[in-house]
């Protein structure tokens, strides 16, 4: 029915996942991102970096998460005016990849591997590398994110791997790298150690065993040191026990079996507890000396596996600091090869040597006992604990047999517990190199700040050597060819100079590829090889920068004219991770961060507050979600959360919901709205053409209110962004929408529907038309679907060369803020206008009487001059909002403010005192009272009281009409008064009528400029009162004015009109109100015909058949022509406009009220 409009027809429910679908289509159509990048060619460059996730295994929340944080902020860099790169990478080798493998395959360790050959391993690891990449594309595009698949880097590239190799090669010049013999933690599934950071990631609560051990003394019959410990299976490699110099031991005798044992005086007590003895009646203290006296006593081996095969000084009592009181006996058994502390305290005790002589180390790679233990050969160590036990027990030795339930550490990938190995490998320094990260880390800029200034600044307080070193085989070979005795090294830094010894070209550096090259030795040590090891995956993921540029060997200058990054983004747990080897190596090669900004973002848990896992199925697939709700909203529940500041989301698919319900809608409703009213205004004959300056030169305070605070949005937008504080800019769009909808529209929508003429209407709808336009430039990045599809629609109404006008939304530039519109006194105004509403509602809510309910009358009070002016001055919108028929205002009234205390929350605490409490607030006096509404605090019955403890209600005295309810905060009280009459009940009934013509032309699928014409009568019921048809009588013009259209009597039906739709309603007055649409077409003055035929039937009959032939538009030109003629068999009629005939009832002249 509607004719051909500025705006498109959107339609009236929105599905948004389909929606963004189109978009997305829409987007390839005009290959938007690369289209992007195109018109910012030549513009200050945005330097991103993306951190390479593994592609073997979907994306989950934390990806979807992170990938959004980067998505918003490079997508408002480039719509801040400049070019942003932005490439996707894959961390291609490593622990994940050869895990896959390993299972695969059936590979249980090295030996496995060496027999199939590295180089088929590595194919068969190179095989699954992108087995995802596919699924990653599609998931990571359908959430909405611009970045560059098709020139994504590998870490698997040679390129890639080359650059590696510079970054190496110049730690290694700058005397950074070394090797050590080092007790590392080590998984045993992967065959391989880790690095400390690496080992903070996955910690377990497990139960392990708690045992103490008994090792005889040598010299002294019968005589025992006892030392307690979780790891049996580390026993059989005992070569030391060790002390604290000054802490108290004893040597105690048993009395029952004159048994002597050597324990700490501070652990006495709780060894027995343990083995379940009286310390006093059980025992007798033989003597009590300090650790530095018992140091250097010698005792029997526990086994006798390496008798002969270690260091003279072996099995005797060494003393360190470390040793404490808080567990244990305050004797600790020492195996260098498992322990750090061991390894140290036993290689200055003489025990062991650097090089590794006297060490005990009888396990293999997978973690299993050699033949050097035949007792316990090849089980791994976890599992032989239990036979170790056994054995110690027949044997005597155990003490006490028990379990502690406590943290340890698993290998993040194969989710095994790790143990602590000594394995000879090679380090980059940091320890030395600590004040210079803390530099560098000083120049840079987190959100959330507390990250870096406590959690990552401790970390790099604290740093360790890393470990770079992996005993593995697919991955980028570290570049090191050694004699072997290791005391010529050789380090290659580039692809050209290991072809210079290869004697060949070479296009791949995969170890399995380079390992047969030797470089001669210039020490006479015949030919130098490589080292076994490949690089720890994360070196890679910390030289993305330059390996991703393949710097330095390409873009020297281009990269370094843009190092370092603007901005990177990651979660929390790569404070340990990727933060730091960016950090390190960066400091380590320019003294300088790898970056400026960063977001630092918390983890996404399921709803429960538990770690998301496959296995439970504890939190809704994030494909399922998509689809059932939209990228959009995932990204506004994420962003609009504590998670963008570090802190954890419990993932609620209910909050995705919520979302969807609570902002898109009222929005795309708000937005549907000025589409509709634009339709009724260019049925008057005129486009409409926004206007910005009629906005600034409007009269009204809301038009000039609602600018003022889109330009306050913008500025806050602007400076926020820059700050990166993405939870301060969310939040604030989300109410400027509920702003918009709620307060704007709402109070405007009989301006724009016309009812204050058309120049208001397009006044009001420039308005709202020019706050969606900006409104939704500004959450682009942040919604990227829901803008692309209403700007698509508003960008109609601009004009070719218009600045905002683009094939994308995301080609838009940020709007730039007109201070000159932002007026405090206006907001203020509008915010005390507000507050009366709010206040108001209360009192209706409070009373259960909805808004159709007119009210008598509103009484305002408020000491302050200014905001009495303010809220006069805005009364109408009150009036409005609230249903009132009069306001009244008084500076001040008297208040009695009275206490209720918080049941709830006070139970526990008051016990027995809860009722004397009562009675004790009950004579509080208003001084008592206003001083805790002042402070916060009060004293009752002994009990301190504070915040919501107590909760104040403030009444006016002397108010004791039962019909009158008020309502206030510290400086404002209402009144409103509920008294009904029958005039107020008829309005109410009137507003039912209207709710249901509304809703009937909802359904109905009305435009709002349709040409319809509708009808109402009331058919009576058998409980009728009359009601209804006296509302339909009395309060015609007030139906009409709420309706913004007339509802015509029934009764005035000709019997010729088409009809559209008819429906009856029941209102609960005892009658029935029936409905009628109908096609607005010709209404006749049946008198005026009569007069004109002279009371023939049949040619009024001829007459109103001829006019009625005519479709809409013909018969339109008929009456702006005046007249028609019509023609029977005898005679000829003039039929006049708007004298015989009209188009529809409302121009009819003889029906004018």
């Amino acid at each position: 029915m509607a004719g051909e409009h500025t705006f498109e027809t959107p339609p009236e429910k929105l599905h948004f996942p389909s929606e963004e679908e189109k978009t997305l289509q829409y987007w390839r159509d005009i290959d938007a991102f690369q289209e992007s990048l195109r018109q910012s060619k030549g513009k200050p460059a945005y330097n991103f970096y993306d951190g390479p996730p593994f592609a073997t295994g979907l994306p989950h929340y934390g990806h979807i998460l992170a990938g959004t944080i980067k998505d918003v902020v490079t997508r408002y860099a480039h719509q801040r005016g400049y070019h942003v790169e932005r490439r996707f990478g894959w961390d291609c080798h490593g622990l994940p990849v050869e895990y896959e493998i390993d299972k695969k395959l059936g590979i249980k360790g090295r030996p496995d591997v060496l027999k199939m050959g590295i180089d088929k391993y590595n194919e068969e690891c190179r095989g699954i590398v992108q087995r995802y990449t596919g699924e990653w594309r599609r998931i990571v595009e359908r959430f909405g994110r611009w970045i560059d698949f098709d020139n994504d880097y590998k870490t698997m590239d040679l390129g890639f791997m080359e650059s590696c190799w510079w970054v190496f090669k110049e730690l290694f010049n700058k005397g950074l790298v070394y090797r050590a013999f080092r007790v590392m933690p080590y998984s045993t599934a992967c065959g391989t150690p880790l690095s400390n950071f690496e080992v903070s990631q996955n910690y377990k609560e497990v139960s392990d065993p708690s045992i103490i051990v008994q090792f005889k003394l040598k010299h002294e019959e019968n005589s025992y040191v006892l030392a307690w410990t979780t790891t049996p299976w580390t026993l059989p490699s005992n070569v030391a026990l060790c002390v604290n110099e000054q802490l108290t031991y004893l040597q105690v005798q048993n009395k029952s079996d004159g048994v002597k044992w050597i324990v700490g005086k501070d652990r006495w007590a709780w060894v027995c507890s343990s083995i379940k003895k009286d310390a006093k009646k059980d025992f007798d203290v033989l003597w009590e000396k300090k650790g530095s006296e018992i140091k250097g006593m010698a005792y029997e081996p526990l086994f006798d596996f390496f008798k002969g095969k270690v260091l003279d000084k072996a099995w005797t009592i060494l003393a360190d600091g470390y040793v404490s009181t808080e567990a244990g006996t305050c004797i600790v058994h020492q195996a260098p090869a498992f322990g750090e502390d061991d390894n140290r305290v036993c290689l200055a005790g003489g025990i062991i040597k650097k090089d590794g002589t006297g060490m005990v180390c009888p396990i293999d790679d997978n973690g299993c006992y050699t033949d050097e233990v035949p007792d316990f050969k090849g089980q791994h160590v976890k599992a032989a604990d239990k036979d170790i036990k056994e054995r110690l027990k027949k044997e005597g030795k155990l003490v006490f047999n028990g379990n502690e339930v406590h943290n340890y550490p698993h290998c993040w990938r194969s989710d095994t517990p790790l143990i602590y190995k000594a394995v000879p490998s090679w380090f980059i320094k940091v320890e030395e190199k600590r004040e210079n990260l803390i530099a560098s880390n000083n120049k840079t800029y987190w959100v959330p700040d507390y990250v870096k200034a406590k959690r990552f600044h401790n970390w790099l307080t604290e740093a360790r050597d890393w470990c770079v070193s992996r005993n593995r085989y697919w991955g980028t070979p570290i570049p090191l060819w050694v004699s072997s005795d290791f005391e010529e090294v050789v380090c290659i830094g580039s692809v050209e100079e290991l072809e210079k010894h290869a004697g060949r070209k070479l296009t791949d550096i995969h170890r399995h590829l380079i390992d047969d090259i030797e470089i001669p030795s210039k020490m006479g040590k015949g030919m130098l090889k490589r080292v076994d090891e490949v690089f720890d995956c994360w070196f890679e993921s910390g030289s993305m920068p330059y390996a991703s540029k393949h710097y330095p060997f390409e873009g020297k200058q281009e990269f370094e004219k843009a190092f370092p990054a603007q901005f990177i983004a990651e979660g929390l747990d790569q404070t340990r991770g990727w933060f730091y080897t960016l950090m390190v190596l960066s400091t380590h090669l320019f003294n300088e961060p790898p970056f400026q900004n960063l977001i630092v973002n918390g983890l996404v848990l399921a709803a429960d507050g538990k770690k998301m896992s496959k296995r439970l199925k504890n939190y809704p697939d994030p494909q399922e979600v998509v689809s059932s709700h939209g990228a959009d909203a995932v990204r506004m529940y994420m962003l609009n959360s504590g998670v963008v500041r570090a802190e954890p989301l419990k993932f609620k698919e209910e909050g995705v919901r919520d979302v969807v319900k609570d902002v898109f809608l009222p929005w795309y409703n708000a937005y549907r709205f000025l589409i509709q009213e634009s339709f009724r205004y260019e049925g008057n004959g005129k486009k409409f053409q926004p206007s910005v300056e009629s906005v600034k030169a409007s009269k009204n305070v809301m038009d000039l209110w609602v600018n003022a605070s889109m330009h306050q949005l913008i500025k806050f937008v602007r400076e926020e962004m820059e700050a990166y504080r993405l939870y301060t800019v969310v939040p604030r769009l989300v109410n400027f929408l509920e702003d918009l909808t709620n307060w704007y529209v709402r109070l405007n929508r009989d301006r724009m529907r016309g009812s204050n003429g058309l120049d208001e209407a397009f006044t009001s709808l420039s308005a709202l038309y020019t706050v969606l336009l900006n409104v939704t430039v500004c959450l682009a990045p942040i919604t990227p679907f829901i803008t692309e599809h209403m700007y698509q629609n508003l960008a109609r109404a601009l004009p070719e060369g218009h600045a905002m006008k683009a094939k994308s939304v995301h080609f838009v530039m940020i709007p730039e803020v007109d201070e000159e519109v932002i007026n405090e006194e206006i907001t203020m105004a509008v915010r005390r206008m507000q507050n009366v509403v709010e206040l108001g509602r209360t009192c209706r809510e409070r009373r259960k009487v909805g808004l159709k309910m007119p009210l008598k009358s509103m009484t305002i009070m408020n000491k302050d001059e200014a905001f009495i002016k303010d809220v006069k001055s805005l009364q109408k919108y009150i009036e409005e909002e609230l249903n009132v028929m009069e306001v009244t205002y008084k500076a001040d009234a008297e208040t009695a403010l009275a206490g209720v205390l918080n049941f709830k929350v006070l139970g526990k605490r008051l016990g027995k005192d809860m009722k004397k409490a009562q009675d004790e607030v009950k004579s509080l006096t208003q001084e008592q009272l206003k001083s805790f509404e002042d402070t916060g605090k009060i004293t009752i019955c002994g009990h301190n009281l504070e915040g919501d403890d107590l909760q104040l209600t403030r009444s006016l005295k002397g108010l004791d009409n039962p019909n009158l309810d008020v309502n206030g905060d510290n400086d404002t009280q209402v009144i409103l008064d509920f008294t009904e009459d029958e005039d107020l009940k008829l309005m109410a009934m009137s507003r039912d009528i209207v709710n249901k013509v509304q809703k009937m032309r909802k359904d109905t699928k009305l435009q709002q400029d349709d040409p319809v014409d509708m009808w109402a009568e009331v058919v009576p019921g058998k409980k009728s009162t009359g009601a209804l048809s006296k509302a339909l009588k009395e309060k015609r013009e007030y139906i009409n004015k709420l309706l913004r259209r007339d509802l015509w009597d029934a009764k005035l039906l000709q019997g010729h009109e088409v009809l559209v739709n008819q429906e009856s309603f029941d209102l609960s007055a005892g009658d029935f109100l029936k409905v009628t649409i109908s096609v607005r077409g010709p209404c006749f003055n049946d008198k005026a015909l009569k007069a004109l035929t002279g009371n023939d039937a049949t040619c009024e009959a001829v007459c109103r058949q001829y006019l009625q032939t005519f479709d809409l538009a013909k018969f339109a030109e008929i009456c702006s022509k005046g007249s028609v003629k019509v023609k029977t068999a005898e005679k000829s009629f003039e039929l006049k406009h708007k004298e015989h005939f009209v188009l529809g009832p409302t121009e009819a002249p003889w029906l004018k009220k």
